[in-house]
């Protein structure tokens, strides 16, 4: 389905590591130079354009959901939500992909059981 293409998640590069915490700390400065001249609807716009970015650029994850709603309230849009966010979806990408070859380089799938 073409909604499955778009919930896919994309393999952990160094690359699109880069460009993920590239686009997070723009997204930021842009936010926090605009941030004093009070341009709501330009923090919004850049808000959407930063999450559709690391939508793309590392796949959806829900952590990039709240980042919109904290952006909303007065003091916390100050911070780099952006940064950290991708810092969190990051890490949990490369937990997720991480993968223990054996020195060997054999690997043994074993379906694990509970001992009672």
């Amino acid at each position: 389905m073409l909604w499955d293409r778009f919930l896919e998640v994309p393999k952990l590069t160094p690359g699109r590591i880069r460009s993920a915490y590239g686009v997070a700390v723009a997204a930021d400065a842009l936010q926090l130079m605009l941030g004093p001249f009070g341009w709501v609807a330009a923090d919004q716009i850049i808000d959407v354009v930063a999450g559709v970015v690391m939508w793309r650029i590392l796949g959806f994850h829900p952590l990039l959901l709240p980042t919109f709603v904290v952006e909303i309230l007065p003091i916390v849009d100050m911070l780099p939500t952006w940064t950290g966010c991708v810092a969190l979806v990051v890490a949990h990408r490369k937990k997720q992909q991480a993968v223990i070859v054996p020195r060997d380089g054999k690997t043994i799938d074993v379906e694990a059981k509970r001992v009672e």
